[in-house]
């Protein structure tokens, strides 16, 4: 008899995951629990309760984790990479902001604890697997095209959370289970629900953080100017880093047109703002590259991301530099609010080309 396949879970104490988990049971994998503990309680900076992944929640959510591998008769561990996280997530958070970019915690937090520091951790416990999994709304196949596994957009457009895994390397994605990519989030609760999952109907979680970005910053306050492009002072601010690029309720001036936020200016502490106009872009120049398929050519046309809930956008890939660390991308229609900082991933069909970090606006 084939001894059964094990598969670690990487349980949120979420609907996706403890479906997720619950479905491969089914399929006849052997499955282990494993939660990452990731909040100090003794120096934490988070203040407040709420649905994001970094708020005063995680004894709950490890308690639903605990509750769905005792109901399901699990392994369950829960991996202590509170450590980890202070160094590769909120040290990385705070580094940029404080430079004027607007990081993305998800994006870095995917990479390097979900399917990094989680699983390495549950290793050094002494937990044996042969896949990870998680409740990511995306999909992973192998591809006799390209000779590489490749990941595709989760089946619901408006769930799908490739756009954060796209830093996954061929060894991650080979040995990745996704089983939640092929439904969409009514399936999941009816699917959830019919297994009696309490879990079933538990909000999603929000973004990395629900209270105000300062409480992990702690910068202290800071006056400086609100400025027009030109130069012209039009009102005062406690610090830029409380702003963010394509921002515009907060910003306390009166004028004739509704004004946001279009550059942000450490050296000198100045927000710069500007009419709706100003906020669109031609393009960008996006760095530290990585890609799933083949490295594409210049002059090639794809879709985009430039931030996780838009839907993707044609793009063509103007050249890059001599070293091919960085790319130019030309929007054939004008984008919005561009963010330094953030994640530009590119799609070809339902594929993950692959992506980068923008590092300026065209």
């Amino acid at each position: 008899m084939n001894k059964k396949k094990k598969v670690l879970v990487g349980l949120s104490g979420g609907v996706d995951s403890s479906l997720a988990a619950v479905l491969l049971q089914e399929q006849g994998y052997e499955v282990i629990g494993v939660t990452m503990a990731i909040f100090d309680e003794e120096n934490s900076m988070a203040k407040v309760v709420g649905n994001a992944c970094y708020d005063i929640n995680e004894k709950d959510d490890i308690e639903e984790a605990k509750a769905l591998a005792e109901k399901i008769g699990i392994q369950y561990v829960v991996a202590d990479c509170v450590e980890d996280y202070k160094k590769l997530v909120l040290a990385y958070f705070k580094e940029e902001y404080l430079a004027g970019r607007t990081p993305n915690p998800c994006v870095k937090c995917n990479h390097l604890m979900k399917f990094g520091a989680m699983p390495s951790m549950a290793q050094k416990m002494g937990i044996e697997f042969d896949y990870f999994a998680t409740g990511h709304y995306a999909q992973i196949e192998f591809s006799e095209k390209y000779n590489r596994y490749v990941l595709k957009r989760g089946l619901e457009s408006r769930k799908d959370q490739s756009y954060f895994l796209y830093r996954l390397n061929q060894e991650q994605l080979a040995n990745t289970i996704l089983p939640m990519g092929k439904f969409s989030k009514a399936e999941t609760r009816k699917l959830a629900k019919e297994r009696g999952l309490t879990v079933h109907d538990k909000p999603d979680s929000q973004d990395f953080y629900s209270g105000d970005y300062n409480d992990i910053l702690q910068e202290p306050a800071r006056e400086g100017n609100i400025v027009d492009k030109d130069g012209n002072v039009l009102g005062k601010h406690q610090g830029f880093w409380n702003f963010t690029l394509g921002q515009r309720k907060g910003l306390g001036i009166a004028y004739s047109e509704p004004l946001y936020v279009i550059a942000l200016r450490p050296k000198t502490n100045e927000v710069v703002v500007g009419i709706e106009e100003s906020t669109f872009n031609h393009g960008c120049v996006v760095k530290d590259l990585t890609f799933i398929l083949p490295e594409p050519e210049a002059g090639k046309k794809l879709k985009a991301k430039i931030r996780s809930s838009q839907q993707p956008f044609d793009v063509i890939l103007k050249g890059y530099s001599e070293d091919r660390k960085e790319i130019e991308i030309e929007f054939v229609d004008m984008q919005k609010a561009v963010a330094p900082g953030q994640s530009c991933v590119l799609y070809e069909d339902d594929l993950v080309v692959g992506g980068g970090i923008i590092k300026a606006k065209i």
